[in-house]
């Protein structure tokens, strides 16, 4: 049994005892820490929405029957999207949000996305705060009388919907003349729900579904990664579909599969998206560190800045508010556009990459092909536990400070346009090494000599 407890919310396999798995009594406790950080008037509305994982409707009756038993209004989406949720709670005026889905994690595994009364994940120095409270069980329920009421809306993901297609980039008519045949994988979650309905409301009339059934019996490892992506794959190539579109159980991460079964690469959704929506103006654009240089790339070639944020959604939000970006988000498939809201959001995703490819008539191959080709080698080297981290980090930056260094999350050296980027892990004595580079061999070579440079410091200790 697995329990996560962390500034973004709380993690875990279901069962077991208290504190050592996701527990009833863990998700009570850390929905009442939830509800008394937000200090909402009496009666506040709070969204609550859930992936289709086998446990979601377990844990989504515990959250909302705390939620009213702390004095609150809940509005219940049941089977939704990460991102619907966030729209939904701007759309509601709702206190804040809570998303019941463990993202990519597999089926035995669920979590609590806390959301802020702007559809966005908690802050750091908020998330500590949450902890504090849960820890101490600082909080009170409420008295009869002022028990909280549950409302059932299963409109939200029309609605989500229905503003993607008022986005002034979205091309409906050039999509529906495109005649495009499109291959999905939902993984079985609430993709199954959302996408149909989303291709359809674009003109897409020939769509191959694939695990589009919101069972939560997931198929293969939810996270979508090439290695996990081999039927949709064939799929595409057998029904000679112009594209197949694959999405994590939460529908925050898209995945692009070419019409000949290659894959598109997740780095490259958010690349070409935004090249897209800068076809239209000229702006700034963010990803966080450990993305590819391509998104880098194709923002300074049409006029804007990039700037790179630290890992993790809340900071390239912060990030995007801070520059004023048009569109950034993360190098695993996630697009921000804050014209929508500011969350990754697959579903603006596809709409943005079939207007694309509707518009300027390229297929997915040759569109990829426009783009910066990059490699990224992702590694990691165990240290043992009394090593001390921080340490080797900062000789690693000091060995390199004749380049540019970044450490605002870990240390990211840049040899022109090859860069390495180390992070520690937070809860085992590892440092994780992405490095990117023209080819695999020379990204995997950047890789290794940093590898040998932290050996070396090791072995003078």
């Amino acid at each position: 049994m697995t329990l996560i407890k962390s500034i973004s919310g709380i993690r875990g396999t279901i069962g077991g005892r208290p504190g050592e798995g996701l527990s009833p009594l863990d998700i009570v406790k850390f929905t009442a820490a939830f509800a008394t950080l937000l200090n909402p008037k009496n009666k506040s509305t709070i969204v609550v929405g859930r992936d289709a994982r086998v446990s979601g409707k377990m844990v989504s009756d515990l959250v909302t029957a705390t939620l009213t038993g702390m004095g609150l209004n809940v509005v219940d989406l049941g089977p939704s999207t990460t991102p619907t949720v966030e729209m939904a709670v701007i759309s509601l005026n709702a206190a804040g949000g809570v998303i019941i889905s463990a993202s990519h994690n597999p089926w035995q595994w669920n979590a609590l996305k806390l959301l802020n009364e702007k559809g966005e994940f908690l802050d750091g120095k908020t998330g500590e705060k949450l902890l504090e409270i849960a820890e101490k069980e600082d909080f009170n329920f409420s008295e009869v009388e002022k028990l909280g009421n549950i409302t059932y809306d299963n409109t939200q993901i029309k609605k989500h919907i229905d503003k993607i297609l008022e986005l002034s980039y979205v091309n409906c008519e050039a999509i529906r003349k495109a005649g495009f045949r499109v291959a999905v994988d939902a993984v079985n979650s609430t993709g199954g729900i959302a996408i149909p309905m989303l291709l359809k409301a674009l003109g897409v009339e020939i769509i191959f579904e694939l695990y589009c059934e919101p069972t939560g019996i997931f198929p293969h490892n939810p996270e979508p990664l090439p290695e996990h992506l081999t039927e949709i794959s064939r799929l595409v190539v057998q029904k000679e579909a112009h594209v197949g579109f694959v999405v994590d159980p939460d529908v925050d991460r898209l995945a692009i599969i070419c019409e000949d079964g290659s894959m598109f690469g997740e780095e490259y959704t958010l690349v070409a998206v935004a090249d897209y929506v800068m076809s239209f103006k000229k702006g700034n654009t963010v990803s966080n560190l450990s993305s590819t240089r391509a998104l880098r790339d194709i923002t300074e070639k049409a006029g804007g800045f990039y700037a790179a944020a630290a890992v993790g959604e809340v900071n390239v939000v912060a990030k995007m508010k801070e520059t004023n970006a048009i569109i950034g988000g993360e190098g695993n498939g996630g697009v921000i556009l804050p014209e929508l809201h500011y969350g990754r959001d697959a579903l603006a995703g596809i709409a943005l990459f079939l207007s694309q490819l509707a518009v300027t008539g390229h297929s997915c191959t040759s569109l990829r092909k426009t783009y910066p080709s990059y490699f990224i080698s992702k590694n990691k080297i165990q240290l043992s536990p009394e090593m001390n981290v921080d340490l080797i980090l900062s000789q690693i930056a000091e060995k390199y400070n004749n380049h540019q260094v970044t450490t605002i999350d870990g240390v990211k050296i840049e040899f022109d346009k090859d860069w390495v980027h180390l992070r520690k892990s937070n809860t085992e004595p590892i440092i994780r090494i992405y490095s990117e580079s023209k080819t695999e061999s020379s990204a995997i070579e950047l890789a290794n000599q940093i590898i040998n440079d932290i050996r070396s410091f090791i072995n003078q200790r």
